[in-house]
């Protein structure tokens, strides 16, 4: 498999979204890197897929308790403003098969800390996007209102090898 970084994004300025457009729809999964914080004390954001924030369901397992649900968004977690100074969380999100005409799902591995015994996230998220459309667009939203300075989000696309091992470029 071949892993491939089609872009980065590092905001300069506090936003209301982290948006990758045109995604090449060459490769077979993707991934994303998300190290984030907020500017509020809003923990976590979620993920539009076509500029859609509609068709998710999924089951959550973290830190604070199961949830599941029918309109159950997929989402990441990043530490609040009132948490330990230039903070950020980390998140993994796979989505395989995006170019398929199958309902697309999406697993999601998050962690958001503070210097606290109190206040910390440890989230494994499973979700499905009923929708046949191929994925074009990933768009990232914080709950409210947006992704602090410094915050960066990474996709790759990866592609299918008969090695079976894993090639960066």
């Amino acid at each position: 498999m071949t892993m491939t970084l089609i872009e980065t994004k590092t905001l300069g300025t506090a936003q209301a979204s982290i948006e990758f457009t045109s995604i090449p729809q060459t490769f077979t999964d993707l991934v994303c890197f998300v190290s984030a914080r907020s500017t509020t004390t809003t923990d976590f954001y979620r993920i539009n897929l076509n500029n859609s924030a509609s068709d998710f369901t999924g089951r959550y397992l973290g830190s604070d308790g199961p949830i599941s649900g029918t309109s159950f968004p997929a989402f990441g977690r990043m530490p609040e403003s009132t948490y330990t100074a230039n903070t950020f969380g980390n998140d993994f999100w796979y989505l395989p098969n995006y170019t398929s005409s199958a309902n697309k799902s999406i697993s999601v591995d998050a962690v958001a800390e503070n210097n606290s015994t109190t206040e910390f996230y440890i989230d494994i998220v499973a979700g499905l996007w009923s929708n046949s459309s191929a994925i074009t667009s990933v768009k990232f939203v914080p709950n409210s209102p947006n992704f602090e300075v410094g915050t960066t989000a990474s996709l790759y696309g990866i592609l299918k090898g008969s090695s079976g091992g894993v090639v960066v470029s």
